[in-house]
């Protein structure tokens, strides 16, 4: 209850912290292991170890096709229906602009070019404006979900269907015959997102529990207690 309470405090100053939790649970249990109303077990234990060349062959890339992401999703023990629910995870939360702006680019004459046909060009033309020439210091974010980003909902896989998911990785769950039909479902039945999201989202936080001598406790949650 104190955590929660917590949270949803800082949320209430900072709507952008549920995204950022979301990422970083995400991160941390494919590395190392609001709506809907969870009840996820509590306890997970630290790693000893953490190493940064770790990190990038355990997680998904925005510019990932659908099978590099049902790869990764594989070797975690999820399947092609967790990877189209977990992903609705980007109706809240913020990206940088380098996560997304090789899907076009404008000419010296501020001509707009749409690189990935799969993107809607008047969007694509929106992001140029927010993503100017040169925004690669990460102090420029755009809204993963342009409708309603302080939400989760699902609104996510609606704009999916206008083809204005933010990461060619979004576009792909669209433009697949395999996923396609799920992101129709759950475009058109919030309540059945919701439902998917709590089975998918705690096979999640199941991934490489360490238990019984496996990890640790760690005093200083940023170092291993041997540090």
């Amino acid at each position: 209850m104190m955590v929660k309470d917590t949270v949803r405090s800082a949320s209430d100053l900072d709507p952008t912290i549920p995204g950022k939790l979301l990422r970083l649970l995400f991160h941390d249990c494919f590395v190392e292991a609001g709506g809907p109303n969870i009840q996820i077990p509590t306890g997970r234990r630290d790693g000893r170890i953490s190493f940064a060349a770790n990190v990038r062959p355990n997680i998904i890339d925005t510019s990932f096709t659908l099978d590099e992401m049902a790869k990764v999703f594989s070797a975690k023990g999820l399947s092609m229906d967790d990877l189209v629910t977990l992903s609705g995870a980007h109706t809240i939360g913020t990206a940088h602009c380098s996560s997304f702006n090789d899907r076009f680019k404008l000419d010296p004459n501020g001509n707009l070019t749409v690189i990935d046909s799969s993107l809607d060009r008047q969007y694509a033309a929106q992001l140029t404006k927010m993503c100017p020439s040169g925004a690669t210091d990460g102090s420029v974010t755009v809204s993963n979900d342009p409708s309603t980003p302080l939400l989760f909902d699902n609104q996510y896989y609606r704009i999916l269907l206008q083809h204005k998911g933010l990461f060619q990785s979004d576009s792909a769950l669209l433009n697949d015959v395999r996923t396609r039909n799920r992101v129709l479902e759950l475009a058109n039945n919030q309540d059945s997102f919701f439902e998917r999201w709590a089975v998918s989202f705690l096979k999640l936080t199941g991934i490489g529990v360490k238990t019984d001598d496996e990890g640790e406790i760690r005093l200083s949650c940023s170092l291993p207690n041997n540090r």
